[in-house]
């Protein structure tokens, strides 16, 4: 499954694991967040991340 990182603070989003506390199921495709998802860590846009 792919992984997409913060260029800022380096969080990693895996697909695989999803963020269930913020109700993003596991598998949920990057490309499928909402356009105004942020880094939960830092606040950086999605557009920002870097395919890992």
């Amino acid at each position: 499954m792919e992984k997409w990182k913060c260029p800022a603070c380096g969080y990693i989003y895996d697909v695989a694991l999803g963020i269930p506390e913020k109700g993003i199921a596991p598998g949920t495709p990057f490309e499928q967040l909402p356009e105004d998802w942020v880094c939960p860590l830092c606040g950086v846009s999605k557009e920002d991340f870097k395919r890992e």
